[in-house]
């Protein structure tokens, strides 16, 4: 059999293997998917632009993040529902994060609970002391403020050294195949950071075909649709940790981010699950970037699946990056190591464009270096 080469090989894996259902919630997208496709594809529309004769016989790779230093910019998005790709879920991607020395983010609907996470860090970190953990909660704002007040203060208890707050998400973006085959969550699986109410999935829940799908219902149902600028603003005052919020696309939007004093934004379009023909999250990063003007982080994710990518990304004003399927394909195609596998290649994938780019460490890496393929622009 022949060796994984690229995150392509294991995602080929993954999609054979995992069963229709978890198949189906984990790659769709909104609609028509026009921007889940076009995550990736303007990856590609985006050459690098290297030096030659740079000494690059050591790369550096490290970043600073929130007072720590990452030993990458290759972090682990929050993904929900880990558990259908391979029983581990979340708890693989905590120690494949930790095993790395970059940040990883939960989802509030995880199958696997804040406590969970945290203690297979905190036992990890224990064997190595070269092991980091550097675990973000990613929050949902829901209707009844207890739950939401619940999370923060169990994130903060295990550790967490950031929130995140998702402001892309009032509603649940209309996903075809999620209508056309109404998602069921297995049997044996549960959302558990909530235990009791509805939260836990039932069978009646599951399987009522004349309402919307779980999913739908769900957000509908639980997560707070009249957000404000206000409601973030009260996240920070319910908690000592930093901030961050999740779902810019827009400059202007980015600004706000600054004048209401969060710790660093992230750009995405909710891995194009949301507003379908929202841009890419790198066709928005450089605008996002020369307004924010180095005032707090910024990172990204969406489209991530090669190291060459990573390179553009930082180039055209990301801090550092996250992905978020390839995780789950990680998962799927072997577990726990998957994840080791999956980073090992990014890693190493980064670590070479960067060597062949002639960027010896990341301060190197600036718009400069990269340029639009003329294939995809107006020729003089």
């Amino acid at each position: 059999m022949s060796r994984v080469s690229c995150i392509a090989d294991i995602e080929k894996i993954a999609l054979d293997k995992l069963p229709r259902n978890a198949r189906n919630y984990y790659t769709s997208g909104s609609q028509d998917m026009i921007t889940l496709h076009e995550n990736q594809d303007s990856f590609d529309r985006i050459q690098i632009r290297p030096r030659v004769l740079m000494d690059v016989e050591k790369v550096d790779m490290t970043v600073k993040v929130l007072g720590e230093t990452a030993a990458s910019p290759i972090f682990v998005a929050a993904s929900a529902l880990q558990k259908m790709a391979d029983p581990i879920g979340e708890i693989g991607g905590i120690r494949g994060a930790v095993r790395h020395g970059v940040v990883h983010s939960l989802s509030s609907i995880s199958t696997a609970s804040i406590e969970e996470v945290g203690d297979a860090a905190k036992a990890l970190v224990g064997t190595d002391p070269s092991f980091r953990d550097m675990r973000w909660f990613q929050l949902y704002i829901y209707k009844d403020r207890s739950k939401t007040l619940n999370l923060i203060q169990r994130a903060t208890k295990s550790g967490c050294k950031a929130i995140i707050v998702t402001v892309d998400t009032p509603y649940l973006g209309r996903r075809l195949p999620d209508i056309r085959e109404p998602f069921e969550m297995p049997a044996h699986l549960s959302l558990a950071n909530f235990k009791t109410g509805e939260e836990k999935l039932t069978d009646d829940e599951n399987t009522d075909s004349e309402n919307a799908s779980w999913l739908a219902k769900y957000f509908t149902e639980e997560i707070d649709a009249s957000l404000t600028w206000d409601d973030v603003a009260w996240v920070k005052s319910q908690t000592t940790l930093p901030v961050l919020v999740k779902g810019v696309l827009s400059a202007e939007d980015a600004v706000l981010a600054v004048q209401n004093g969060c710790s660093g934004i992230i750009v995405s379009n909710h891995g194009g699950r949301q507003l379908d023909s929202a841009p890419s999250t790198i066709d928005a990063l450089y605008p996002i970037a020369k307004a924010v003007n180095k005032r707090i982080p910024i990172y990204l994710d969406g489209g991530i699946r090669r190291g060459t990518d990573v390179f553009k990304a930082i180039a055209l004003g990301a801090d550092a990056i996250f992905v978020g399927r390839p995780v789950l394909w990680a998962l799927a195609y072997d577990g726990e190591n998957g994840v080791n596998v999956m980073l090992d290649i990014l890693v190493e994938e980064f670590r070479m464009a960067m060597a062949l780019a002639g960027c010896r460490s990341i301060k190197d890496i600036n718009i400069d270096r990269v340029m639009k393929s003329s294939k995809y622009t107006p020729k003089l």
